[in-house]
C-alpha cells in the first residue's frame, strides 16, 4: 500500500476521512472480498492514488467489517465511491465504471500537484504578492513546461510588474486549453502595454494622454485606477482607438480577478458602457 492509500474502519474512520479531508480531499472506497465488480475497480482507484503524488487519499472501508460507516452514508450497493471534502461528501458514484470515467472522476474533485501549485500562484497573486507568484508559476513550469494554468498565472505577475514584453510571446503562443479564450482577450492589453513605453507625450490630444496613463497604471499594477481610466474614456467615445477601449478593459478586468471584491462592479459598469 501506499502512503495515500489506507485503510480504515469505524475507530479511525471520523480522523482518517472526515478531519483529513479538511487538507485533501479524501476518495472512500466501499468494497468486499466477495464483490467480483470491486476486483476491477479496486486496481484502478489504487493505481491513480499512486500516481496523484499526494493529490487525494484513497481509504478503502470493507462494508463488512464496518457496516455502520455503509449505513451512515447511504451505502446501498457496492462499489461505491464518495468523495469527502471538509468532512463532507461533495461527489459519488456507485457501480462499476471504465478507467477512463474513474479518471475524469478523479481528475475533477482532486486536483493534481500541478493544479495545487498553480492555486497557490493564484492566491499569491490576489494578495498582490507578484513576485512570490511568479516564482511559483515558473517552479510549475519547471516540471512542466506547457501547463496552462500556470502560462495564465505567469503571464499575468508578469503584466502587473510592468514586464509585458515577456507575457507576450506567452500569450502569442499560448496552448488550446481552457485557459485560451483568457490568454487571448489578455493580448491586446499586452500589446498596449509593450507599445505604450515607447511613446512620447508630446504632440498628444487629451484621449491619447489619457489612455496611455490608463496603460502605464496597469503596468505598475494599479488594475482598479487603470480600469477608472479606461471606462472615463468610454463615457467619452465608446468607438475611440477602433475598439481598443473595450479589449483593454476586459483584459484589465482578468488581471482584476473573479474573486476581487470590486469585480462585479466593474463587469456590471462595463457592461452599461458598452451597451
Amino acid at each position: 500500500m501506499s502512503d495515500h492509500i489506507i485503510h480504515v474502519n469505524e475507530t479511525d474512520f471520523s480522523a482518517e476521512v472526515l478531519v483529513y479531508s479538511g487538507q485533501r480531499p479524501v476518495v472512500v472506497d466501499f468494497w468486499a472480498e466477495w464483490c467480483i465488480p470491486c476486483r476491477t475497480l479496486d486496481p484502478i482507484l489504487e493505481k491513480l492514488a499512486r500516481n496523484s503524488a499526494g493529490a487525494f487519499r484513497l481509504a478503502k472501508v470493507d462494508v463488512d467489517v464496518n457496516p455502520k460507516i455503509a449505513s451512515d452514508y447511504g451505502v446501498r450497493g457496492i462499489p461505491a465511491v464518495k468523495v469527502f471534502r471538509n468532512g463532507q461528501v461533495v461527489a459519488e458514484f456507485s457501480g462499476l465504471r471504465p478507467e477512463s470515467q474513474v479518471r475524469e472522476f478523479v481528475g475533477a474533485v482532486a486536483p493534481s500537484e500541478n493544479n495545487l501549485a498553480t492555486g497557490k500562484g493564484n492566491h499569491l497573486f490576489s494578495l498582490g504578492r507578484m513576485e512570490e507568484a511568479e516564482e511559483q508559476f515558473r517552479t510549475v513550469l519547471a516540471e512542466n513546461p506547457d501547463d496552462p494554468g500556470a502560462l495564465l498565472g505567469l503571464s499575468k505577475s508578469l503584466l502587473v510588474q510592468n514586464r509585458a514584453v515577456q507575457a507576450l510571446p506567452i500569450l502569442r503562443e499560448f496552448p488550446v486549453s481552457k485557459e485560451y479564450q483568457v490568454a487571448e482577450q489578455l493580448l491586446p492589453l499586452a500589446q498596449q502595454m509593450t507599445e505604450v513605453e515607447g511613446l512620447s507625450s508630446q504632440d498628444e490630444d487629451d484621449l491619447a494622454t489619457a489612455f496611455g496613463n490608463s496603460i502605464r497604471l496597469a503596468s505598475q499594477g494599479r488594475t482598479e485606477p487603470a480600469l477608472d481610466g479606461i471606462f472615463d474614456l468610454l463615457r467619452i467615445n465608446k468607438n475611440y482607438r477602433q475598439g481598443d477601449l473595450r479589449k483593454v478593459a476586459v483584459g484589465l478586468l482578468h488581471l482584476l480577478g473573479e474573486d476581487d471584491p470590486a469585480a462585479r462592479e466593474y463587469r456590471a459598469e462595463l457592461t452599461q458602457l458598452l451597451f
